[in-house]
């Protein structure tokens, strides 16, 4: 029997329904197509204070930030874009091209064909994250795609220099330090740069503005996917104590206070100890008053009898981060069907998972999860079909079966396709609706 002994899990789901954010994100767009960059200048300026003369940073200034950080820091950089480049060519090493014969004489494809044009948002308000930098940038440039725009808004009055150069080392083409919906409406709009053409698809996270702009700017623009606040589940039975529970929900609990995270366990005594660990812990980590109200607003601990119990929990949940503290992880790595990412035993953590292990951070939350997975190599990609007859004989055969089903639909137009094609080939003149089967 499943019982839950903490609710909360909706709250942070509802947050980004909020009508108020639709109606705000709908005139912001508004404006920056009607006017341009003299929309996003004025957005820029009311919400961050930031106004440069230009949004693009130059050559030298890109220099100047990568310049103004550590060596161990620029190593830190490196490393962990290397992980992702490494995963990230694997993933797209996977994806084969294929051609076969499926008759004598007919020949069907696809190839995968990298975007021309993307649009990477970096999110920086409440914390600076450079870590997303690598996950749009690298993971686009990996696929091939031609011209990448990269977007962070200013942290403290000023670029901030580990996604600068996190974007630059990343392969970014053109760089800006705007920020916001405004930001994401620019690169959509094309009012950035001077060619006035916008990208092709957007990708990144970012907070309720950002994702409802993304998710308005749908057909204008390709989105990886809408990401709303940060989800975690841990799954833990009797192996796991309170402690390690407590700092890996806490630890994604500061990203916002509507995130939710929840603990499902088959231990009575874990699931018992962990609101006085919980608050042990928010008593001594800086990020307390963000963690601690996503905690009382939306954790939550859910108690169940078995693993499959909470495997058909963890289901219905649909978590975007589900890390797996149990006896046996790689059950629920056979049977789980609904994750963004799966984190599994405790050696591993979705910290390892959002910062540098090479996997992507970029994940389906509010339950969509049960129809997509996160950001890969693959959402640059577009996988698009070839068709070729090399022989009169397979037009004429696949003619007469194309032309038949025309006419059972009425399509006359479509027929004659066909009909003209069994008229030069075969010589046989079937013209009109009448031949059905």
């Amino acid at each position: 029997m499943i019982k839950h002994l903490k609710t909360g899990l909706a709250a942070g789901r509802q947050a980004a329904d909020d009508a108020a954010v639709r109606e705000t994100v709908s005139s912001i767009l508004r404006d920056v197509e009607q006017d341009g960059m003299d929309a996003v200048r004025k957005y820029s300026r009311q919400l961050d204070n930031w106004s440069p003369e230009s949004f693009r940073l130059s050559d030298a200034a890109i220099k100047q930030n990568i310049g103004a950080l550590p060596a161990r820091t620029i190593a830190d950089i490196e490393f962990a874009q290397e992980q992702i480049r490494n995963f990230a060519q694997a993933q797209k090493d996977s994806m084969r091209e294929i051609e076969v014969e499926t008759r004598p004489g007919v020949f069907l494809g696809h190839r995968h064909i990298p975007v021309n044009a993307v649009g990477c948002y970096v999110p920086g308000g409440k914390y600076p994250m450079v870590a997303s930098a690598h996950m749009s940038v690298v993971t686009a440039r990996v696929a091939g795609v031609k011209n990448i725009t990269a977007c962070a808004p200013p942290f403290d009055g000023r670029p901030v220099a580990g996604i600068i150069a996190a974007m630059a080392m990343g392969g970014a083409d053109e760089i800006y330090c705007v920020g916001g919906a405004h930001a994401v409406a620019a690169m959509a709009f094309g009012v950035l740069n001077d060619s006035g053409a916008g990208v092709d698809l957007i990708a990144g996270p970012g907070n309720a503005f950002v994702a409802e702009a993304k998710r308005q700017l749908f057909g204008r623009a390709g989105l990886d996917l809408l990401a709303g606040p940060t989800e975690t589940l841990v799954i833990a039975d009797e192996t796991c104590d309170a402690e390690l529970a407590a700092t890996d929900l806490l630890g994604q609990a500061e990203h916002g206070p509507t995130s939710p995270a929840t603990l499902l366990t088959t231990h009575q005594a874990l699931a018992e100890a962990l609101p006085a660990e919980i608050e042990k812990q928010l008593a001594i980590l800086p990020t307390a008053a963000i963690a601690g109200k996503a905690w009382n607003d939306c954790g939550g601990i859910i108690l169940c009898d078995s693993d499959e119990e909470m495997l058909a929990e963890a289901d219905r949940i649909a978590a975007e981060h589900v890390q797996v503290m149990t006896r046996d992880p790689d059950y629920f790595l056979r049977n789980l069907t609904n994750y963004g990412a799966l984190f599994l035993g405790p050696q591993t953590n979705v910290s390892y998972g959002d910062k540098v292990i090479g996997t992507n951070h970029t994940l389906p939350t509010r339950g969509n999860a049960r129809f997509t997975g996160g950001l890969w190599v693959g959402k640059f990609l577009k996988t698009c079909t070839y068709q070729r007859i090399a022989t009169k004989e397979a037009s004429v055969e696949i003619g007469e079966y194309c032309s038949r089903l025309c006419a059972l639909e009425g399509f006359a137009g479509h027929k004659e396709q066909a009909d003209i094609r069994i008229r030069r080939y075969a010589g046989r003149d079937i013209r009109g609706l009448d031949n059905l089967p």
